[in-house]
């Protein structure tokens, strides 16, 4: 089961208790930037998450306005679409609710700070909020994402999202509770990367179909049950396009399970192989 660490309390709980519970994803976003980027792919993944354990989720967005800029930036990166969250008191059967949204404070000298006290206190007005809306959402669990620094100068989005999937790559690559520190070297590693695996995937793709080792399945499925630690799914797939007895039909079949949480177009290059 997927356990998240709610940033109200500091403590892991379960995503969603009722795993076939209609459960709602709430991003928030201040304005858009790339740590606004980071909340929403966090969402996003979240989302993937929670439908590959057979649970139906539900997405809205809570953002000042200019919500066009957000869905087209969301769906560059290949996001989830947001509902208007601010139109929206509760879905349908709606049984659960998560909130994600941005965690820390920026220091003078503009590096981020995340620690679990400034967490807390950053929930304090939406806990309270919720009580005054109801028991179901003042007991939310919250997501908290750290910032995204940018140690080159801030970027316009037009070369942000010139290869969404290498910008992709690079904020999963990050623990969410640490500080995504980029630049354009690191988003042309993540590019190089990603050409590199898609030339094997599609190599792979040609050669008899092999079932995910268990192994590699628990791997995969307990980093990402454990608060969507996406640096150790990442970890996995190096390990298996390494792993010297492994067929490469499994590697292939690895590769495409593990996209559907990642959703890095891994798969994009077969049969474009001569």
């Amino acid at each position: 089961m997927l356990r998240i660490l709610d940033a109200r309390t500091g403590e892991s709980v379960a995503a969603a208790p009722a795993r076939r519970g209609l459960t709602r994803i709430e991003a928030h976003a201040s304005r858009l930037d790339p740590t606004a980027l980071r909340v929403l792919l966090t969402a996003d993944v979240l989302v993937r998450a929670l439908e590959l354990g057979g649970t139906p989720v539900w997405t809205t967005l809570i953002a000042p306005g200019g919500h066009a800029r957000f869905r087209a930036a969301a769906s560059a990166l290949a996001i989830h679409p947001f509902e208007d969250g601010d139109d929206t008191a509760s879905g349908p059967g709606e049984a659960q609710l998560i909130r994600v949204r941005e965690a820390g404070t920026g220091d003078p000298s503009g590096e981020a700070r995340v620690t679990a006290e400034a967490q807390v206190s950053a929930e304090a007005a939406t806990a309270q909020q919720g009580t005054q809306q109801g028991t179901g959402a003042a007991a939310a669990p919250v997501v908290a994402v750290a910032p995204v620094v940018w140690t080159d100068p801030e970027p316009t989005f037009t070369f942000l999202l010139a290869d969404p999937t290498a910008l992709r790559l690079a904020l999963l690559s990050v623990p969410r509770a640490e500080p995504a520190r980029l630049d354009g070297a690191r988003l042309d590693r993540g590019a190089e990367e990603l050409a590199h695996w898609r030339r094997a995937v599609a190599e792979w793709a040609r050669t008899p179909s092999r079932p995910v080792p268990e192994e590699v399945r628990t791997r995969l499925r307990t980093a990402w049950d454990d608060d969507l630690d996406l640096p150790a799914v990442l970890a996995v797939l190096r390990d298996v396009a390494a792993a010297p007895d492994l067929p490469d039909g499994a590697r292939f079949e690895t590769y495409a399970y593990a996209d559907r949480l990642l959703a890095l177009d891994l798969s994009r290059d077969i049969g474009s192989l001569a």
